[in-house]
């Protein structure tokens, strides 16, 4: 299940991306945009700036943009990044520990198939394809 860690930060990404100016974006400004408290994305942004999603600035005319262009970014990449591993079950984790029953497992094959729509379906998506969505013509 993606988290609301995983969805704000998609939603920050998308505000960034369709309020870019050039300037830096005050975290206040998200925040009231977003309907998100500004602790809350404080957080979630220090982790941003960490993964190099977007970078940061403090002090007066200080807060956010992206690092790169909208279509540079995938939802896959922001969502690992905030979420960890996409992997749909546990034995599909990257650091997972070998399960013995591998080499007999039924259903591995199942959740394998499933493991990869799910990657394929994130990393086919761009940030760049969220951005202006919500606007009605």
């Amino acid at each position: 299940m993606i988290s609301t860690r995983g969805r704000y930060a998609i939603r920050v990404m998308i505000d960034l991306a369709e309020n870019d100016n050039g300037s830096y974006i005050p975290l206040k400004d998200i925040a009231a945009r977003q309907e998100i408290s500004k602790k809350y994305l404080e957080i979630i942004l220090k982790d941003m700036v960490a993964g190099n999603l977007v970078v940061g600035a403090s002090g007066k005319g200080g807060g956010y943009k992206l690092c790169r262009k909208p279509e540079e970014y995938t939802v896959g990449e922001i969502l690992e990044l905030m979420e960890g591993t996409l992997a749909t079950v546990a034995c599909l984790e990257g650091r997972a520990i070998p399960c013995p029953r591998a080499s007999v497992c039924e259903t591995l094959p199942l959740w394998e198939e499933y493991d990869k729509l799910t990657h394929d379906f994130f990393y086919s998506k761009y940030l760049s394809d969220l951005v202006n969505k919500g606007e009605t013509k």
